[in-house]
């Protein structure tokens, strides 16, 4: 049934007149803008931890217009690649600028991502119902890590060629297939050419794509069931208290409260990001590797090895495994098991199945070599993100209502995470190992426990409505 044509008075101004006519021949858009913006109503207790989102999108957007124009310029051939980029940074005009913006804009990408999810993780954003809003946003993170990985051998510097000969090597140890998938991966028998147009067609074009989808999928989901809030009060919920319109009473208009909200978070954003560009583009070597400005050179391999910054603490994971990590390991696995048979109310078929697995992982791990285990770890660390809905048991979502030493366990958290960066980017020594292999377990530890340690001890009480005060 075709939708009628909304009349407005002759004498309405012209912008009246010309938004009458759009919305009259596209009236999805508009529709889109009210269910979205105009009439999307969120918690009015937002605090400084809810700008991050905003700020991803932004760096998206930085990122594709900045790709776009290095494509013009960029040369995906390994003999003329490095030159390439040398030619962008001194003939192309602005050049220096468009790819210091990319560069920075990568890492700034990371630093706003880690902390929308640790915004997440502290106030309870994965729980019901939006749980698929957290499996978006973790799928969203996996394909980040891809992106920014396949992007970080284009320069074909000393450091992106050995980085990515050091990690598609790591699919190599993959037990019976690992051979031919790393074959496959690099389209050659060494890092060269065929890798090089393989990595630049999956960054510029098909890994995009997808994160596209699902960036649009999230903000879907999110606007489907509603934003989260500091105190994880549901204000849409159907005994939330409503107006007269129906509208949420502890909620306002996303426009024009949060977008002018966000727009001046933009704004303090974009002088930090100017001023690394103009001043400290590279960031002691963080952002920008000095090895990276050397041309790649299969014959010399760098004294020490590492990935960038935002890889680091899965790359500490990684080399924590060793042969006697495995032993450590395991006995987390006895211990697992013995757990579950004797204080979990099982039937005795499962109990035995419980044993037998245990069994078999032991097995496993004691035949298969510990490369491969310490990429299953540095996987594993990112896949157990997205079990996060099903690992919470706590009564209440925020950190603000649970046990105060929940805090200082999320801080440790945290303080854990740097310490594996950190670690990620310093060479193998025998105390950064030991380090790393603690820091490791306790990465996991947090996860894998808690169920149990969710539910220790007494949550205070959850206000019926959001607290706020007007400021």
């Amino acid at each position: 049934m075709a939708r009628e044509f909304k009349e407005i008075s002759p004498n309405a101004s012209t912008g009246e007149q010309v938004t009458n006519w759009f919305e009259n021949r596209f009236p999805t858009a508009f529709d889109a803008y009210r269910i979205h913006m105009s009439e999307y109503y969120a918690p009015k207790n937002f605090n400084f931890w809810y700008i991050f989102g905003a700020l991803a999108t932004l760096v998206l957007v930085i990122q594709i217009v900045t790709g776009i124009f290095l494509v013009m310029h960029y040369k995906p051939d390994a003999a003329l690649a490095f030159g390439s980029v040398e030619y962008i940074m001194r003939d192309v005009p602005w050049g220096w600028l468009i790819r210091y913006m990319h560069s920075t804009g990568a890492s700034a990408f990371f630093v706003v991502v880690y902390l929308h999810m640790f915004r997440g993780l502290i106030y309870g954003s994965y729980r019901k119902p939006r749980e698929l809003v957290w499996i978006f946003g973790c799928a969203i993170f996996l394909c980040l890590m891809a992106e920014a990985f396949m992007g970080y051998l284009l320069p074909w510097g000393q450091m992106s060629y050995w980085g990515a000969q050091v990690i598609v090597n790591l699919f190599a140890a993959v037990p019976l297939i690992g051979p031919d998938l790393a074959l496959l991966i690099r389209g050659d028998f060494v890092v060269g050419d065929a890798t090089l147009n393989r990595f630049f067609a999956f960054h510029v074009i098909a890994v995009p794509l997808v994160l596209l989808g699902l960036v649009a999928a999230h903000l879907l989901a999110l606007h489907d069931v509603g934003s989260n809030n500091p105190d994880g009060v549901e204000i849409k919920a159907p005994n939330a208290p409503r107006d007269a319109k129906g509208h949420p009473l502890d909620g306002i208009p996303f426009h024009p409260y949060y977008t002018v909200h966000d727009i001046f978070m933009v704004s303090v954003f974009l002088m930090v990001f100017t001023a690394i560009i103009f001043f400290a583009p590279e960031f002691g070597g963080y952002f920008l590797e000095y090895n990276n400005f050397i041309p790649a050179d299969p014959l010399k391999t760098p004294a020490h090895i590492a990935p960038v910054w935002y890889f680091t603490p899965f790359y500490s994971m990684l080399r924590a495994i060793t042969s006697e990590m495995m032993y450590a390991l395991m006995a987390c696995v006895i211990g697992a098991a013995a757990f579950g048979v004797l204080k979990a109310k099982l039937p005795v078929l499962f109990k035995g199945a419980i044993v037998g697995g245990a069994v078999a992982v032991c097995a496993a791990m004691l035949s298969i070599d510990a490369k491969f285990w310490g990429v299953v770890v540095m996987g594993g660390a990112v896949v157990i993100l997205f079990f996060l809905p099903w690992l919470d048991n706590s009564p209440v979502k925020s950190i603000r209502y649970r046990p105060d030493w929940h805090k200082y366990l999320y801080g440790t958290f945290v303080i854990n995470f740097v310490v594996l960066a950190y670690l990620g980017v310093q060479p193998p020594s025998a105390i950064g190992e030991r380090v790393s292999q603690v820091g490791t377990l306790f990465y996991f530890g947090f996860f894998l426990l808690m169920p149990w340690w969710s539910t220790v001890g007494q949550s205070k009480p959850v206000p019926s409505r959001v607290t706020f005060a007007a400021h």
